[in-house]
């Protein structure tokens, strides 16, 4: 902006077709120093008065947002000089006497206070996580310690989740450093691990790790204190730069491409009046925040850091951090039996339905935090068809360690329903005294709690409290925006479409239809479509007859005509009992000849498989604790008269994902919202991302705004009870 030239081009169409599946910036990136001096200022307002720029969207971190918003509030001062010294005529003056700014934060960091993720992080921990799956591999083989640095000179972010994620032995970060006599804890913590005969430790230390004196504490300190206390053979590994790169993944891509969309609006809303803004994400809802609030908030964080005000800067950081903190601490540090509560109570715990990565996450989330409450935690086999059959057994801390790594159910799952073994299932829960029951799993779990529900009226044994976790690929569960699993297949899609489409490159042009998972809900191909940058979409919720078929086939022929070489045309297995994939690939490679030729590809359950994505991990960890906790508090509520009863409606619930929150429903009241026969919810919200998937596609549609973020302030957000993810 501030050399102009060449540097500043107008983009078109084409110039960012192909730039979805791109890591780090196509455009560059730079830390400008001109840019901090006034005469840098200068001949960057200049150069935008000269191509007519008067709205910036800039990416970038807090540093970037910061001089932004310092050009903006400069921008009438730097026309006047301009006007004075002749560069700009008084007429040119007027026309851009206001700059209109909104900021997406991109950092790998997640370092920006009034977001719950900055555009990026979501890949670094792809990046992070693939190399501890590796490692862990290595390390059990040869019962080795590893110590692994990551990114974070100044927060924890990605330490603390990626400790999270893979079930780290010890996480060090610069928000909380460790108390005084920590080296003789870990160590203590390391030794027991070995004594329960599991074969590796994972040290994950944050780049920015202190102590309580801010002394820095480095890889090879914490690697020197292993070898001379425990003499375990120990081994370093830093990341570096290779968090930086990779392709984004699924949830990035659908990220950027909402927070852009946000951005436009924000920009075209804008009037000279507006302060500048910052587009966000809270939960699974876009909000936009002022600009130099967030700024400021963000350094309030390291002057609290500074300070040795630690406290403070996990609670600044916002409620997803501190979330995530609180979490791992339940999971990682194991009571002795005295300090834990003796509450008397038997939990189960099952999967129902089909398998999805990051089930096995939730249940040692909530096998650990039910520990740690002090029930006894039993893991029943193969869903209600295991639990009629007696497959019932208790599970200790150690029982589940190394879980969150692993795909698809080792409790082993069916689909099988309750009602038909619903006397057996009651003796069962009377021979082993089960207090309370979580069900994680899909649209099977659902309906199977509604049936064990149902029969309280017949079987004393099911008025206990019962919850629900969703975890399916589908995502079709009433009451959840987010099903643990989804992620996990979303990037199985993502990545198969880019493969898919880089086998063409270079060859004829070639249009591919490929067949995704689902049952009748559209979300995997309508989301897969948007991150994999798809023509079309083709699914059950929204209709389609051959007419619509024939004009997405003469809008791929035209753009086939351009420089575009390559087509994606996503398709849901039960979209359209008669247009099948066959017929689509059919239709496509007649309408197409001499212009393009057709492949199809039929993903199937590879979509289920698989090692579960960071998010998943996270998602099922975190959701699974908040469950257990809520158990806890309903068995105390419930306990009368020595045994529990609990008959109401509001003690068999579902907890999901709605818009900002995590939120216990009822299954009772999901009735209404849930349409029984095609197994989805009767209102979905990612259908509102349909619109732009066609408008990226370069379809003339119209943008749905009603939903988009209104101006709100961060500390009012703060105060909020958002139990974000």
């Amino acid at each position: 902006m501030v050399d102009g030239g060449d540097n500043i081009k107008e983009a078109s169409w084409e110039s960012v077709s192909s730039m979805l599946q791109v890591g780090g910036t196509v455009i560059g990136s730079a830390r400008c120093k001109d840019f901090r001096t006034h005469e840098g200022r200068l001949r960057a307002a200049l150069n935008l008065v000269q191509r007519g720029i008067t709205n910036l969207c800039v990416i970038g971190g807090d540093g970037s947002l910061t001089g932004a918003n310092l050009f903006r509030e400069e921008w009438s001062g730097l026309l006047d000089e301009l006007v004075q010294s002749g560069e700009i005529s008084e007429e040119a003056s007027q026309i851009h006497s206001a700059l209109h700014i909104v900021g997406m934060v991109g950092s790998i960091d997640n370092d920006f206070c009034g977001t719950d993720m900055t555009i990026g992080t979501d890949s670094a921990l792809h990046r992070i996580i693939e190399v501890v799956d590796a490692i862990m591999t290595t390390a059990q083989s040869h019962q080795r310690t590893f110590v692994l640095e990551v990114m974070g000179r100044h927060c924890g972010y990605l330490a603390l989740v990626s400790a999270l994620a893979c079930g780290a032995d010890w996480v060090l970060i610069p928000e909380m450093p460790p108390k005084d006599g920590w080296e003789e804890q870990m160590c203590n913590k390391l030794s027991e691990n070995r004594a329960d005969k599991k074969r590796l430790n994972i040290i994950i230390v944050a780049e920015g790790a202190i102590d309580q004196s801010n002394k820095p504490i480095t890889t090879e300190l914490i690697k020197d204190l292993v070898v001379r206390c425990l003499g375990f053979d120990t081994r370093v590994t830093i990341l570096g730069h290779v968090q930086r790169g990779g392709t984004p993944s699924a949830f990035d891509r659908i990220l950027a491409s909402r927070m852009g969309v946000e951005a436009v609006l924000a920009l075209l809303e804008a009037s000279p009046g507006t302060p500048a803004c910052v587009v966000s994400l809270c939960g699974n809802q876009a909000v936009r925040l002022p600009l130099m609030e967030c700024v400021q908030m963000t350094q309030e964080v390291q002057k609290a850091m500074d300070e040795k005000r630690f406290e403070d800067a996990v609670r600044l950081r916002g409620r997803s951090f501190e979330n995530n903190l609180n979490t791992y601490k339940l999971l990682s540090h194991r009571k002795i039996d005295s300090e834990l509560p003796h509450s008397s109570f038997n939990v189960a715990v099952l999967n129902v339905g089909a398998p999805a990565a990051g089930m096995n996450a939730a249940v040692r989330s909530a096998v650990r935090v039910g520990i740690t409450e002090g029930h006894t935690m039993f893991a029943v086999s193969d869903g209600f068809e295991g639990f009629c059959k007696g497959q019932i057994k208790e599970i200790k801390w150690g029982d589940v360690g190394g879980w969150t790594g692993q795909g698809g159910s080792l409790l082993g799952t069916k689909r099988t329903l309750p009602a038909k073994h619903i006397d057996k299932i009651a003796e069962q829960m009377r021979i082993h005294n089960i207090n309370a029951l979580l069900v994680i799993g899909g649209f099977e779990a659902y309906l199977g709690l509604m049936e064990l529900q149902a029969a309280r009226s017949k079987h004393a044994e099911f008025c206990v409290p019962m919850v629900m976790v969703p975890a399916t690929v589908s995502n079709n569960i009433p009451g959840s925006d987010l099903s643990i699993g989804a992620d996990t297949a979303l990037n199985a899609i993502t990545d198969t479409c880019d493969r898919i489409k880089q086998s063409a490159s270079g060859t004829k042009r070639r249009v591919f239809i490929i067949e995704t998972m689902g049952g009748y809900c559209g979300y995997l191909a309508t989301v897969g479509a948007l991150a994999a940058g798809a023509d079309a979409a083709y699914i059950y919720e929204e209709p389609f007859d051959i007419r619509d078929l024939q004009s997405n086939v003469e809008h791929l022929t035209e753009k086939m005509k351009t420089s575009i070489q390559r087509g994606l045309v996503l398709r849901n297995e039960n979209c359209s009992v008669n247009y099948t994939t066959d017929f689509i690939y059919q239709l496509y490679s007649e309408e197409g000849k001499g212009v393009f030729d057709c492949r199809k590809n039929v993903l199937g359950h590879m979509q289920q498989g698989g090692s579960p994505s960071p998010f998943d991990r996270n998602f099922g960890t975190k959701i699974s604790a908040k469950a257990m906790q809520w158990i806890s508090k309903k068995l105390k509520e419930c306990y009368r008269e020595g045994h529990v009863f609990a008959n109401t409606e509001d003690s068999a619930c579902l907890l999901g994902m709605r818009r900002r929150a995590l939120v216990f429903q009822p299954v009772i009241q999901l009735k209404d919202e849930t349409d029984f026969v095609h197994r989805i919810p009767k209102e979905q919200w990612w259908l509102r991302l349909r619109p732009l998937m066609k408008i990226l596609a370069k379809y003339k549609t119209s943008y749905d705004v009603s939903d988009s973020g209104q101006l709100e302030h961060i500390i009012r957000l703060r105060t909020k009870d958002i139990s974000a993810i």
